[in-house]
Parts: C-alpha cells; sequence; structure tokens
C-alpha cells in the first residue's frame, strides 16, 4: 500500500568535482511503500545522485533524511544498518558456490554468524529455512544446487537481488537493474521487483522506460544535474522538456 510520508529525502543536493558542479540543488523525496524511478539521458547526473542517496558520495551541500534522521555525513555501511540498502553493496555473487550457498553466505551477518563460518561446517544450516525461503522469494527454487555461474544472466541478477535482501532492507536501491537484459529476463525481474515492493520502498535507477512506466508509482527525471519533471510517469512523460532532453526535440 502507498503511504504518503518520505520515507528517503534529499533537500538542496549538490556535487562539485574539482569546480564542475554535477549535481545542482536536487530536492527529492521518496514515499515509503513505493516503487520510485531516477531517469534521465546520459551525463544526466543520475549515477551522481544514486550515489549521494546511498552515501557513496558526501555531498558539497544539501541534506539527505531517511527516516526522519539526518544521515548526510553517514558512511554506506552505518545507513545500510539503518536499512537503506544499495543492491551492490552486498551482491557480489560466489560463481562457483550453489545459490543455496551464496544465500546462506549472505544471511551470515544479519544472523551474526560470520566470525563463526569456519569454525563449523554445521554453523550455516542454521540459516537454511531464511535461505530457501529467499529463494522461492525470487524465482529460483529450481536452481538451489547450480553453482551461479551457470545461471542465465537473468537468474543471476536475482540471486543478487536475493543477497541483498538477505539484509531485510527498508528500502532497496537498485541501479539500473534490467541492464544487459533480454526481454524474457526484463519481465521476470519487473515482477520480481514488483512482489518486492508490496513489503518495500524501491529507488531505482532505470533506462528502460517501458518497465518504469509499467512498474513505477513516482518517476524522478533529472537532465544536467538538476530536476527537470517529477511525478507519476504519465505526467512527465507528457512534458515537453522531459521530451526534448531524451529526444532532442518537443516533438515525437
Amino acid at each position: 500500500m502507498v503511504n504518503s510520508q518520505p520515507i528517503l529525502s534529499a533537500t538542496g543536493l549538490s556535487m562539485e568535482f574539482r569546480g564542475f558542479l554535477a549535481v545542482k540543488d536536487v530536492t527529492l523525496s521518496v514515499n515509503e511503500g513505493t516503487v520510485h524511478a531516477l531517469i534521465g539521458p546520459n551525463g544526466a547526473g543520475k549515477t551522481t545522485v544514486f550515489n549521494l542517496l546511498t552515501k557513496f558520495l558526501t555531498p558539497t551541500r544539501g541534506r539527505i533524511m531517511f527516516r526522519g534522521a539526518d544521515i548526510t555525513r553517514l558512511k554506506p555501511a552505518e545507513v545500510a544498518r539503518l536499512g537503506l540498502v544499495r543492491s551492490f553493496q552486498i551482491s557480489a555473487v560466489f560463481p562457483h558456490l550453489s545459490v543455496r550457498d551464496n544465500l546462506r553466505v549472505a544471511l551470515q551477518r544479519p544472523s551474526n554468524l560470520a566470525t563463526q563460518f569456519w569454525r563449523s561446517s554445521n554453523v550455516l544450516s542454521k540459516v537454511d529455512d531464511q535461505a530457501m525461503s529467499l529463494i522461492d522469494a525470487v524465482g529460483l527454487s529450481r536452481y538451489e544446487h547450480l553453482p551461479a555461474v551457470e545461471l542465465s544472466y537473468g537468474r543471476k541478477r536475482a540471486l543478487e537481488i536475493a543477497t541483498t535482501l538477505a539484509l531485510d532492507p527498508t528500502v532497496l536501491l537498485l541501479d539500473e537493474p534490467m541492464a544487459g537484459m533480454g526481454h524474457e529476463d526484463i519481465g521476470r525481474i519487473s515482477e520480481l521487483i514488483r512482489r518486492i515492493a508490496k513489503q518495500r520502498t524501491v529507488l531505482m535507477v532505470e533506462h528502460n522506460l517501458n518497465v518504469v512506466a509499467d512498474l513505477c508509482d513516482r518517476v524522478t527525471v533529472l537532465a544536467r544535474g538538476e530536476i527537470l519533471a517529477d511525478g507519476a510517469y504519465d505526467v512527465v512523460s507528457a512534458d515537453p522538456r522531459v521530451r526534448e532532453a531524451y529526444m532532442g526535440t518537443e516533438h515525437e
């Protein structure tokens, strides 16, 4: 259910690199219980904004709030512990481990088993139920014993998302989750994100506008480091400024 209250917000966010202002006074709100997309043409500043929100960069100016707390100066690991988790932070899949064992490893930290992994081969059995639940949630039950290296690209991305979910994030941040995928995999990952969003807030950078139109409750469009438009997809996609930014003309 969509909540009208912001769970993650930025006010006056700016980022300067050696005199170049890559992000200029960005103010946005991600409402709890929504799927929110950050889109824009190449060079729009999407990655920089995403890195600022996930704390891989510290803004030159501005403030970032998460669940009512100022996180502007926190480190990525600190905000991850608060429940703001970026997919690639923990999505390094071990190629020669099975799907199941990848999930068992990912579940070590939240289960306080990280320092016990090498002490006993039986320790990770404590997280088997959780691992199987996550595997089922991302549609990989048929592949639980398959080495990750043998998965298709789309299923490997599903496994990466599952390892992220092992931290039980409140807000899941996905950086171009459909990149490099074929039509079938895009459909599979879109449906996965839709299921995830029933219990979590999702913020995603995405280039596939068909995915954005189908999946997202709200869209923020960036151009040249500034917010060009913000709102429902059908509204922002009809904005002449957005069309011009993407197509180089105000006309289709």
